[in-house]
C-alpha cells in the first residue's frame, strides 16, 4: 500500500521527477527558458529605468529643481509605475484566467519593450519643456501596466508545468530573472559609462541601454511564442471551469490569502529596491563614490541574489515554504542596520559584504514566492490572485522606497533612518509569514493541479 506523505514532509527525490501531466521534458525546458528569458528582459527594462532615475533623470528631465528636489522628482517617476501595476495585474489576471497564460505573457513583453524604447528616444526638458517629464510619466505608467501582468503569468507557467514535488525549484526560475535583469542592466550601464565621459553619458550615453532593449525583446518574443499553454489552464478550459469574473470570485473566496500574499512580498520588494535603485544615488551623491564602483557593487549583489533565490526554491521543496521564508525575513531584519553601517565606511570590500549578506535574505524571501502564491489560490482565479497580490505588495513595499529613503536621509541626516524603514517592512512580512498556512505535500499538489 502506498503511504501518503505526512504534512510538511519532503518529496521522494530518489527517482527523477516526472513532468506535469501533458508536459514533455522538451516542453518543460522551453517553458522554463521562456519564463527565465522573459522575466529577465522585463526586469532589465525596469531596472535600467531605476538606474537612470538615480544617475541621470534628475538633471535631464527636471533641470529647474535643485539637486535633492530633482532626485526626489526622478524617484517619484520611478514610483509612479507602481500605481499602474495593480491595474496591469487586474487586466492581465482577468485575461490570463479567461483566455490563457501564454497570450498575456507575449503581450506584456511587447508592451514593456515598446515603452522602454520610447524612454530611450524621449527628448529632454531643454528640448520640449514640461512635455518631456509628462511623456516620461506616461511611458513609465505603461511599464507599470506591463510589469503588473508579467510576473504572474511567468510564475504560473513555471509552477503549473512543474514536476510533482519540484514546484519550488521550477518556480524559482522566473524569480532569478529579476536579479539577472538587474545584473544585465548594471553591466550595460557600467560598460557604457566606462567608454563615455561623464558629459557624454549624461547627454546621450544613458540612452543606449534603453535602445538595446529592442534586441532583447525580439529574442524574448521568439522564445515565448514557442511555448505551449499551461496544462492546468488547458484542463480548466476542457472542463470549462473559468469564471466570467475571476477577480470578483477571488474577492469572495480568498481575501485572507490575498492579505497574506501581499504581506509576504512587502519586505522583499522594499529591500530589493533599496539595492536596485537607492544605493546608486546614495553611493555617488552622499558617499562620493564613482558610479562605476556603485554599478559594480550592484552587480555583485545581483549575483548573490540570483544564487540564493535558486537555492531557496530547492530548499522550499525540501524544508517547506514557510520555514524558508522565515529564515529569509529574519536574516533581512537582522542585517538592516549593519548594512548601512558597512556602507558608510566607503570601503569597497565592506560594501560587497553588505550587499552579499543582504542578498541572502532577499533570495530566501523571493525563491519560494511563485510556488507559495500558486498554492494559495484556486486554479480558476490563480492568475488574478498572484498578479493582484504581487502588484499591491510592490506598491506597499518598493514602489516609493527610493524616494522615501532619500527623504529620510534629507530629514535625519543619517542612513540609519533608512535601516529603521527597512526593519519596519521586515516586521510586516514576518507577520505574514507567521500567518501563512502551508498545506501538506499531497494536498498542495492536488490543489495546484486543480484535482482537489
Amino acid at each position: 500500500m502506498t503511504q501518503t506523505p505526512e504534512a510538511g514532509s519532503p518529496p521522494d527525490t530518489t527517482a527523477p521527477p516526472a513532468p506535469a501531466a501533458g508536459t514533455s521534458p522538451a516542453q518543460l525546458r522551453r517553458v522554463i527558458g521562456a519564463s527565465l528569458v522573459g522575466t529577465t528582459i522585463e526586469w532589465y527594462d525596469f531596472f535600467i529605468y531605476a538606474s537612470a532615475a538615480g544617475l541621470v533623470f534628475g538633471k535631464f528631465f527636471f533641470p529647474t529643481l535643485d539637486g535633492t528636489a530633482a532626485l526626489l522628482a526622478s524617484f517619484a517617476t520611478l514610483g509612479v509605475s507602481f500605481v499602474a501595476r495593480p491595474l496591469g495585474g487586474i487586466i492581465a489576471g482577468h485575461l490570463g484566467d479567461r483566455l490563457g497564460r501564454k497570450a498575456v505573457l507575449v503581450a506584456t513583453l511587447l508592451l514593456m519593450g515598446i515603452s522602454t524604447i520610447g524612454v530611450g528616444l524621449l527628448p529632454g526638458y531643454k528640448s520640449i519643456g514640461v512635455a518631456a517629464p509628462a511623456l516620461l510619466v506616461v511611458l513609465r505608467l505603461l511599464q507599470g501596466l506591463s510589469a503588473g501582468g508579467e510576473w504572474g503569468g511567468a510564475a504560473l507557467m513555471s509552477v503549473e508545468h512543474a514536476p510533482t514535488g519540484r514546484r519550488g525549484f521550477f518556480g524559482s526560475f522566473p524569480q532569478i530573472g529579476v536579479p539577472i535583469g538587474l545584473l544585465l542592466a548594471n553591466l550595460v550601464f557600467f560598460t557604457v559609462s566606462s567608454f563615455t565621459t561623464s558629459e557624454q553619458f549624461a547627454a546621450w550615453g544613458w540612452r543606449i541601454p534603453f535602445l538595446l532593449s529592442i534586441v532583447l525583446i525580439a529574442v524574448g518574443f521568439f522564445v515565448r511564442s514557442r511555448v505551449g499553454e499551461s496544462p492546468v489552464f488547458s484542463e480548466l478550459r476542457r472542463r470549462r471551469a473559468q469564471h466570467s469574473a475571476p477577480l470578483a470570485q477571488l474577492m469572495r473566496t480568498s481575501r485572507r490569502e490575498l492579505v497574506v500574499a501581499i504581506g509576504l512580498f512587502i519586505a522583499n520588494n522594499m529591500v530589493g529596491y533599496i539595492l536596485i535603485a537607492f544605493i546608486n544615488s546614495y553611493g555617488t551623491r552622499t558617499l562620493k563614490l564613482s558610479s562605476a564602483t556603485m554599478l559594480f557593487v550592484g552587480m555583485v549583489g545581483a549575483v548573490g541574489w540570483g544564487v540564493f533565490t535558486l537555492l531557496a526554491g530547492v530548499w522550499s521543496d525540501r524544508w517547506g515554504r514557510r520555514r524558508t521564508y522565515l529564515v529569509g525575513v529574519l536574516a533581512m531584519a537582522a542585517w538592516t542596520f549593519p548594512f548601512f553601517l558597512l556602507f558608510d565606511t566607503r570601503s569597497v570590500p565592506l560594501l560587497l559584504v553588505a550587499v552579499l549578506v543582504l542578498s541572502f535574505g532577499l533570495g530566501l524571501t523571493y525563491g519560494p514566492q511563485a510556488a507559495t502564491y500558486a498554492e494559495l489560490f484556486p486554479a480558476a482565479v490563480r492568475y488574478s490572485g498572484v498578479s493582484f497580490a504581487y502588484a499591491f505588495g510592490a506598491i506597499l513595499g518598493g514602489g516609493f522606497a527610493p524616494m522615501v529613503a532619500t527623504w529620510l536621509i534629507g530629514v535625519t541626516g543619517t542612513a540609519l533612518s533608512v535601516s529603521a524603514y527597512m526593519l519596519l517592512a521586515c516586521l510586516v512580512t514576518l507577520a505574514a509569514v507567521l500567518a501563512l498556512r502551508e498545506r501538506p505535500v499531497a494536498e498542495r499538489e492536488a490543489f495546484v493541479t486543480g484535482t482537489d
